[in-house]
């Protein structure tokens, strides 16, 4: 004996698309995370003279208690001033300040923790270049 499939009812295929609906708006937020939307300096910017301090901006707010983020020299030494916090005026915004560096190739690591309770780790590097003496 052959069963024949039965036919969709209007209930069904309703129900079918709501499902779909809410896992597709579901799934996104489940994923989301803190991302880094931009930062001065930019990422493998070569700069002219070195900057006073790194300042990261990101697409949700931050914890401040486990947001941080460091600056390293191409030898591995930490450079920043030890002071990474989350803006006051921003919480979406973490910055480090710099002492006086010289030419080279840094590294700024960050790891911030989100509101939505996600940690994002990531690097990135940025150039000082030698000043130009002109000889």
């Amino acid at each position: 004996m052959t069963r024949r499939p039965r036919a969709a009812t209007a209930g069904t295929v309703l129900w079918l698309s709501v499902a779909a609906l809410t896992a597709g708006v579901a799934v996104p937020r489940a994923l989301a995370h803190a991302v880094l939307t931009r930062s001065t300096p930019p990422s493998r910017a070569t700069l002219s003279a070195p900057p006073e301090r790194v300042q990261l901006w990101f697409n949700e707010r931050l914890e401040p208690a486990y947001s941080s983020a460091s600056v390293w020299s191409a030898a591995g030494a930490q450079v920043d001033r030890g002071d990474a916090r989350v803006s006051p005026e921003d919480p979406k915004s973490l910055f480090v300040s710099l002492p006086p560096v010289g030419p080279g190739v840094y590294t700024v690591q960050y790891r911030v923790l989100s509101v939505d309770g996600h940690v994002v780790e990531a690097r990135f590097s940025f150039t000082v270049r030698a000043r130009d003496t002109g000889r």
